[in-house]
C-alpha cells in the first residue's frame, strides 16, 4: 500500500495519490469531453452535463486507474511480469498498456464475459485466460497466479493507485465545470466513485456523490447497509461491467462508506432505456455500466431541480447482440 495513509482515519490520503496520478498520467491519457445534454436538461429542469468516459482510450475510464498503476512501478518489478482479472475494461486498459510499454502479462477473466470484450483483448494481443463465474472468482485465480509464479498483481479497483487513476476524472471536472452540485457514478468494485468522491468531496464538501448500481449486482450497497462487505450472488445484469462481488479487504469500501452520500438501485428495463435513450439523443455509445447514472436520474427526477448535474458514462463497450434485444427485443 502506499505511504500516502492517513493513520488516523485509516484511509488512504487520497488527495494526495490523485494529484501525483495527475503528473504521471497526464500524457497518456485523453481529457474527456464534458457534454451539456439539452435533451436531458430539458426534461429534468436542470442543467445536466455527460462526462465521456466512453470515449476514452480503450473504451473506458479503466486506463486511468491501470496506467497509475504501470507506471509507478519500478523497473524491476515490471520485468517480472503483470498479472490481472477483469470482466473487460479493466483488461482492455492493461492490454493496451502491455502493448504499448512492450510489458509481459496474463488477463483473467470471467469465464462469462462479454465476447466484444474478449475479442478488443485478442487485438493487443493478450494472454487470456478464463476461470469461474463472477469476477471476485477470477481475481482470487489472478492473485493465486501472481503470488505462485512471482508475477505483479494488478487489481481492478482494490489498489490505491488504481484509485487515484480514477481520481483524475475529478480533477477534470473541477477544470471543466465551475460548479458541480452533484455527481452520478457507476459502482461496481467502487474505484471510479472512490477517486472522483475522493477528490471532489475534499475540494467541494457541498457536492453530492451518488452511487448508481443495477437491483441484481448491488453489493457494494448492500455491503455498506450491513456494515461489512457481503459475500452475496449477484443475478445477470446488462451492466456486466459493474457486476460480482467485492475482495473482502478491499480498500474501496471503507472509501464508499466515507465519500458517498446515497446509492441508487435501477432495473435491468431501466438501464436498457438509459442506454437507447442516449444513443437515440445523445448519439453516443455506451455500455451498461454506463447507463447507470444515466438511468437513476431519470428514476429521480423529482428530487434534483435547478442542479447542475454530472453523469459518469464509464465506458462504451457492448456487444452488438445486447443492442439487438434493447432496440429489438430477444
Amino acid at each position: 500500500m502506499s505511504s500516502n495513509y492517513n493513520e488516523k482515519t485509516k484511509l488512504p490520503d487520497i488527495l494526495n495519490e490523485i494529484q501525483a496520478a495527475e503528473s504521471l498520467i497526464r500524457p497518456y491519457i485523453r481529457e474527456t469531453p464534458l457534454e451539456y445534454s439539452p435533451f436531458l436538461s430539458s426534461l429534468s429542469g436542470c442543467r445536466i452535463y455527460l462526462k465521456l468516459e466512453n470515449i476514452q482510450i480503450t473504451g473506458s475510464f479503466k486506463l486511468r486507474g491501470a496506467l497509475n498503476k504501470i507506471l509507478s512501478l519500478s523497473d524491476q518489478q515490471k520485468r517480472r511480469g503483470i498479472i490481472t482479472a477483469s470482466s473487460g475494461n479493466h483488461g482492455a486498459a492493461l492490454a493496451y498498456i502491455l502493448n504499448k510499454f512492450n510489458l509481459e502479462g496474463t488477463i483473467f477473466l470471467p469465464e462469462n464475459a462479454s465476447s466484444s470484450k474478449i475479442d478488443q483483448l485478442r487485438l493487443y494481443g493478450a494472454n487470456i485466460k478464463l476461470y469461474g463465474d463472477d469476477c471476485v472468482l477470477a481475481e482470487q485465480q489472478a492473485r493465486r497466479s501472481a503470488e505462485k509464479k512471482g508475477m505483479i498483481y494488478v487489481s481492478p479497483y482494490n489498489d490505491i493507485k488504481i484509485v487515484g487513476g480514477q481520481g483524475t476524472i475529478g480533477i477534470e471536472l473541477e477544470r471543466q465545470l465551475k460548479k458541480s452540485d452533484v455527481i452520478f457514478c457507476p459502482v461496481g468494485g467502487g474505484g471510479l466513485i472512490s477517486g472522483i468522491a475522493g477528490y471532489l468531496k475534499q475540494t467541494d464538501s457541498d457536492i453530492k456523490i451518488i452511487g448508481c448500481q443495477p437491483e441484481n449486482s448491488a453489493v457494494m450497497y448492500k455491503s455498506i447497509q450491513a456494515g461489512r462487505i457481503l459475500d452475496i450472488p449477484s443475478l445477470p445484469t446488462i451492466s456486466d461491467g459493474t457486476a460480482g462481488g467485492i475482495e473482502q479487504d478491499s480498500i474501496t469500501f471503507e472509501l464508499c462508506r466515507k465519500y458517498v452520500d446515497d446509492f441508487y438501485l435501477v432495473s435491468e428495463d431501466e438501464i436498457k432505456q438509459a442506454i437507447k435513450l442516449i444513443i437515440e439523443k445523445q448519439f453516443l455509445l455506451i455500455e451498461g455500466g454506463a447507463a447507470l447514472p444515466v438511468a437513476a436520474f431519470l428514476k429521480n427526477l423529482s428530487d434534483f431541480k435547478k442542479k447542475n448535474i454530472v453523469l459518469i458514462l464509464s465506458g462504451s463497450r457492448i456487444s452488438s447482440l445486447k443492442l439487438a434485444e434493447i432496440f429489438y427485443g430477444s
